[in-house]
């Protein structure tokens, strides 16, 4: 087995570093707009900047530019660790959220894409930190995208290989032969949508700073709000409906929103995971809608939007609200709590375990149950109308179990730090799906300030461990991943 690149890994993770700095700047313009002190982000993104510079000439004269399936592990996880921890330079160096775990819990959040936060009072927050913790949702949000088309797949990542083997129209090869333009097409359908969102609820009555950090919160699947009721806050019914719709739209394969919006619509309709995705939405929907109805009176189209928002908000990892759903009919928040392990589309800013795996694995679960009638048929699974290789079934397999075993095992952990049963268990389920929200203590209209500092650093590794596809982060802690023979 080859030694590690680091000279290699070095120069991308500081080339990783150099592009969140010159993002740390765009904030600037938000504290000149609003005459807020700006010297803590300029020193922060200098910081962040000349370490990725230091890492980035590490590897300056070095003709060894390969990067191996192990290089590869790392990468992945130092990037988003490297991220994580420069991300938090201007909460603490403003003094904003001066405890270093508490900025670096919230940092993870927004890089990972799960919107927990540990902020009491979001909207007494400067400007430019609200964008900048946005800002994290953002980028966190489309590196998961060109991670999951250009990496993980390549990694063996937890049944990635069938994204790009299997799933008709989703290809990198299919959309463009190499991967740099690939991850170019997805930026671009990535913020031509995030841009339309912002015009949309602009229109709709939403201010202009806050139209765009929702747009940006949304897209990535996030949940970062402005404002501490998070879309409760606002009453109009249109901006309820358009945040709807581009939720929805995040939650799709990114690539075959690519193909959708250049015509190519018979790509989007064919797709399995697509079809399943919509109809599990719309039948939960209207559950929800009809339950909330029956049991609390409320009348037809509010019902409609409110059951409507939240099963999108939650099958899709978004975590915002317009309801607290803690207060809905036992049933309804059991059903709520159930999608915390559903998840959007592979290759969608969505957290969770994914439509892709579990409809392989309920496919593998029936056909199980014919095999016992008949042991010698031959009886694949099929995804898209193609034969599922079986290793790759035993991958998405191995995948879930690992899944719902480190979610009993932190729920264990968190209870003994000293939640109850209902906050530990839903505060790791939102973490580890990348949610934001969960129930009892961390619900909707409660946050993550008062767990202790101990559990704020294991919700962390939570989060980056469900963001980076479990496997990434535990193949690290393996010995033989060390080796170098």
């Amino acid at each position: 087995m080859q030694q590690f690149n680091f000279k290699m890994i070095a120069s991308l993770i500081g080339t990783l570093l150099m592009i969140v700095a010159l993002m740390m700047l765009l904030s600037l313009v938000w504290a000149f707009y609003y005459g807020e002190e700006w010297a803590p982000l300029l020193t922060s993104a200098g910081i962040t900047f000349a370490s990725g510079l230091g890492l980035y000439l590490l590897n300056f004269r070095n003709k060894d530019k390969d990067v191996r399936k192990r290089d590869g592990f790392l990468i992945v996880a130092l990037g988003w660790i490297s991220m994580s921890l420069f991300g938090s330079l201007p909460y603490i160096i403003s003094g904003e959220i001066p405890h270093i775990i508490d900025a670096v819990f919230e940092t993870v959040s927004g890089i990972t894409t799960t919107g927990a936060t540990i902020l009491t009072d979001i909207e007494i927050m400067p400007k430019y930190l609200l964008f900048w913790r946005s800002m994290t949702h953002w980028l966190g949000g489309m590196g998961i995208i060109v991670l999951t088309i250009a990496i993980l797949p390549i990694l063996g990542v937890g049944g990635m290989q069938l994204f790009v083997a299997e799933a008709p129209g989703v290809t990198p090869d299919k959309l463009h032969p190499r991967i740099t333009e690939t991850a170019k097409r997805l930026w671009l359908v990535y913020f031509l949508l995030t841009a339309s969102e912002a015009i949309l609820l602009k229109v709709a009555g939403m201010g202009g700073f806050d139209a765009i950090n929702h747009a940006m919160a949304t897209m990535a699947t996030g949940g970062f709000s402005t404002k501490n009721a998070s879309i409760a806050y606002y009453t109009a019914p249109a901006i309820h409906y358009i945040i709807m719709v581009f939720m929805f739209l995040a939650g799709v394969n990114f690539t075959l929103l690519y193909f959708g919006l250049t015509g190519r619509l018979k790509n989007l309709f064919r797709n399995e995971e697509f079809r399943v995705y919509g109809i599990n939405i719309l039948i939960l929907s209207l559950v929800t809608m009809a339950g909330l109805i029956l049991t609390q009176g409320i009348e037809a189209e509010v019902a409609f939007r409110n059951g409507f928002f939240q099963v999108i908000s939650i099958i899709t990892t978004t975590g915002f609200i317009t309801d607290n759903y803690l207060l809905w009919p036992n049933f309804l928040m059991v059903l709520i709590f159930v999608l915390f392990f559903s998840g959007g589309s592979t290759g969608s800013t969505s957290g969770g375990l994914k439509m892709m795996r579990l409809i392989v694995l309920i496919k593998n679960s029936w056909l199980e149950l014919k095999r016992q009638i008949h042991p010698s048929a031959i009886v694949p699974v099929r995804f898209n109308g193609n034969a599922v290789p079986q290793n790759i079934t035993n991958t998405i397999a191995a995948f879930v179990l690992i899944y719902l075993i480190i979610f009993f095992l932190g729920s264990l952990v968190m209870s003994a730090i000293g939640l109850d049963f209902m906050s530990a268990t839903g505060a790791v389920a939102a973490t580890l799906g990348n949610i934001g929200p969960g129930i009892g203590s961390v619900g909707p209209v409660d946050n993550f300030a008062h767990i202790p500092a101990g559990g704020k650093v294991f919700l962390s590794f939570l989060m980056l461990m469900g963001r980076l596809e479990l496997f990434t982060i535990l193949i690290l802690f393996m010995p033989y991943f060390w080796r170098n023979s």
